[in-house]
């Protein structure tokens, strides 16, 4: 149907957008869980000494790299014209309108360390929207998925937010970069933050933990320093359950701060996390 304030747009046809958008998360849905068996059947059990490895590091960047390969490889074979951009270096403009945001091992410390809570993170862009967003997570037996407009699902059951407790009741996630001088900015705004609420928690993975919001299991979460492949799918989940996302007041998620929450506790969030300066180093 044509829209009347703006008669020379041009039209989506919805029937078409739901084929499309079916599609895509059919693949991202497929391709994670390839991924996933790959990082999870193929990461040795010795990895933390990793004897045949100059370092334990080695194995888990192959570990990545195969697990962008496959994925990258899965989704060209279906959608050659696509374009890509992942965490190892995966990079192309593509001529379909559609770009797959990848990461294939959020979480590669809790991996190295064999710890559960790592992830694979598939999200598909039309036009510059994250549309579809997958993020599954093998050790902990979880897949969550969204599409935009069709709420967010983890195994198939319905996501929603939890709704907000009182600020000082609050369980906030959140993350820390890998240079010092972030970190002891970072630490510095968890020592004034953590009085104020409930508890905090340090996950390892941006993307479970952004699916965790959406499935009431944190509060809500918040970090400085996160790339496009850490956010865009757990980003969209969160939306998709209910959550709020956002940066700093008036901003959109970005590299300089990402906030989810329930609506409500956002809007108590976002301004203290601003008046602490969790935005800048």
């Amino acid at each position: 149907m044509p829209d009347p304030l703006h008669p020379d747009a041009p039209q989506t046809d919805p029937a078409r957008s739901d084929a499309l958008y079916d599609e895509l998360l059919e693949l991202a849905l497929e391709a994670a869980r390839r991924a996933g068996t790959l990082l999870r059947d193929g990461r040795p059990a010795d990895l933390g000494v990793a004897a045949t490895k100059s370092s334990p590091i080695d194995v888990v960047t192959e570990m990545d790299l195969a697990s962008e390969k496959l994925i990258t490889g899965f989704i060209g074979e279906h959608r050659p014209d696509d374009g890509f951009l992942g965490e190892e270096g995966a990079s192309s403009d593509g001529t379909s309108g559609i770009r797959w945001v990848i990461d294939p091992v959020d979480g590669t410390v809790n991996y190295l360390y064999d710890l559960p809570a790592w992830s694979v993170s598939i999200a598909a862009e039309k036009d510059g929207e994250v549309v579809v967003g997958v993020v599954a997570a093998p050790m902990r037996g979880e897949t969550c998925q969204a599409v935009v407009g069709r709420g967010a699902f983890n195994n198939g059951e319905r996501l929603r937010h939890r709704p907000a407790p009182p600020l000082s009741q609050a369980l906030i996630g959140t993350g820390f970069g890998y240079l010092a001088e972030r970190r002891a900015g970072q630490a510095e705004v968890v020592r004034r933050l953590l009085p104020q609420v409930r508890d905090i928690r340090r996950g390892g993975s941006a993307a479970i933990d952004l699916c965790d919001v959406a499935c009431g299991r944190l509060d809500a979460y918040y970090e400085r320093g996160l790339n496009p492949w850490d956010l865009a799918a757990g980003d969209l989940i969160a939306r998709e359950a209910g959550a709020l996302t956002g940066g700093r007041p008036g901003k959109a998620v970005s590299q300089e701060l990402t906030l989810a929450a329930s609506p409500a506790l956002f809007g108590q969030l976002q301004p203290l996390l601003d008046e602490l300066g969790a935005w800048h180093d």
